[in-house]
């Protein structure tokens, strides 16, 4: 089921930030807001930080289990 809802985030960063974000999406084929989210979720995972995820915006192959 595609996702239905999604948030907004406006955010300020350094010019060289903003650049190596560009690359390192550039480099996974995504785009730079799917490359932040990425690495957003990969640091709650190691930080131990659960995302709670409405039904219609589960990532594919995940379940409530």
């Amino acid at each position: 089921m595609p996702r239905t809802k999604v948030s907004t985030l406006n955010l300020r960063i350094e010019p060289a930030v903003k650049e190596a974000v560009r690359e390192a999406a550039a480099r996974e084929h995504r785009s730079v807001a799917n490359m932040v989210e990425v690495l957003i979720r990969r640091h709650c995972d190691s930080a131990g930080i659960q995302v709670r995820y409405s039904k219609e915006n589960q990532p594919p192959g995940e379940t409530d289990g």
